[in-house]
């Protein structure tokens, strides 16, 4: 079994190019680890989270285990659109196993501990991240510190994040959906298409 964790950006831009990379990364896990079944570690939050799912069930046709910062009725609450929130508890009800955690006074400190909580049980994590430090509560480069000090295969994808203070997505350029592999063996590194 292969756990896969995904962190990453809530406000992504360029998702086409996301999209692709993301499916590139899990094809090639999927031709190194054939004989394996695989889980997806998500929290579901908007973006980068709900994108590494979607896209998993297609390739992988992974299972999926939620990691929940707050029970579900507070977390809904994060996602503003009507939508949003649809496609949260779409994607929930194909989950399965959900996981509580027994609830902190302190938002951040939830979302820290399911980033934690997903760094601990993965084989692998996948950052959609622009390489910076976060702007708001512990989030992507947090996760992806705690996952190099444990030298966890990391597979990012480079995306912009937002302007600070907005919910506007920024591009990274040219650099927007490049893959970089951290502590892959070698032939996960060499495998080709």
């Amino acid at each position: 079994m292969i756990y896969i964790g995904i962190t990453g950006h809530r406000f992504l831009t360029e998702r086409d190019k996301i999209i692709n990379s993301i499916d590139e990364v899990l094809k090639k896990i999927k031709r190194i680890y054939k004989s394996q079944d695989f889980i997806i570690l998500s929290p579901l939050a908007e973006g980068a989270d709900r994108l590494l799912v979607v896209e998993a069930f297609k390739i992988l046709k992974a299972s999926l285990f939620v990691p929940l910062p707050l029970p579900e009725s507070e977390y809904l609450k994060d996602f503003k659109t009507k939508n949003s929130k649809e496609e949260f508890l779409k994607l929930l009800k194909k989950a399965s196993k959900v996981i509580h955690f027994p609830k902190i006074a302190n938002r951040e400190k939830s979302y820290g501990k399911v980033g934690k909580y997903i760094v601990d049980n993965c084989n692998i994590l996948i950052a959609v991240w622009d390489g910076k430090d976060e702007q708001g509560i512990p989030g992507t480069a947090n996760i992806v510190k705690i996952a190099r000090s444990l030298s966890k295969p990391i597979a990012i994808i480079y995306a912009g994040n937002r302007i600070p203070g907005t919910e506007e997505p920024t591009s990274l350029g040219k650099k927007q959906g490049k893959i970089i592999l951290e502590n892959f063996h070698k032939n996960f590194k060499e495998d080709t298409k």
